[in-house]
């Protein structure tokens, strides 16, 4: 009982901590301006989470999400009257819960590659249904900004795109495919050195 309990206070503290340095790095955005209009912007946050949901599970994964968007909301704040923030805690669930499942089956390298991968090709589907059918249309009743000028950003950007399924299969689907690699390399990179700091 003892030992669970020690267990159970150092995943919280884990939890926490992972959870703030996720919300710092969440602040450091920077565009992709050749896929994407410079409105979406790429940050390295996932990758403390990613790290967390590996070593404590998926559970302690999305715990480490929602302590990362509700610190984030303290230091910055929110522009989106929170739905993006929302969407933000969602899509990201939906990259770290099918790693962690997948790693925590398989905890071998081959089951992180697989993790990581379905977990960026369920993040890009997500995010192409969250931003065709709420996000964007969000952006354009609260910014008023009608759906063409959101069209036109992602044309002058990339000529194919003409409409909201283009500008989801264009632009947000490499997005997040390349945000999901990216992230996914990194912790590939640095997991088993920070795994023998956690343990």
């Amino acid at each position: 009982m003892n030992n669970k309990k020690i267990l159970s206070i150092r995943d919280l503290v884990q939890i926490g901590m992972f959870g703030a340095l996720a919300a710092v790095l969440m602040l450091f955005e920077f565009p992709l301006p050749f896929i994407a209009p410079s409105f979406y912007e790429l940050d390295l946050s996932e990758i403390p989470v990613l790290i967390g949901t590996f070593s404590m599970g998926p559970v302690a994964g999305v715990l480490i999400e929602l302590i990362k968007i509700l610190l984030k909301l303290v230091l910055k704040g929110t522009s989106t009257a929170y739905v993006g923030d929302v969407a933000n805690f969602v899509i990201g669930c939906f990259f770290l819960l099918p790693a962690g499942i997948i790693y925590k089956v398989k905890k071998t390298k081959k089951g992180a590659v697989t993790g990581m991968a379905a977990g960026t090709l369920l993040m890009a589907a997500a995010g192409a249904v969250m931003n065709a059918y709420v996000l964007l249309p969000f952006y354009s009743q609260f910014y008023g900004m009608p759906m063409e000028a959101l069209i036109a950003a992602g044309t002058e950007v990339n000529s194919l795109i003409t409409s909201i399924p283009t500008f989801v299969l264009v632009a947000v689907v490499p997005f997040n495919l390349i945000k999901g690699i990216i992230v996914s390399l990194i912790t590939y990179l640095v997991y088993k050195r920070v795994r023998v700091i956690i343990h």
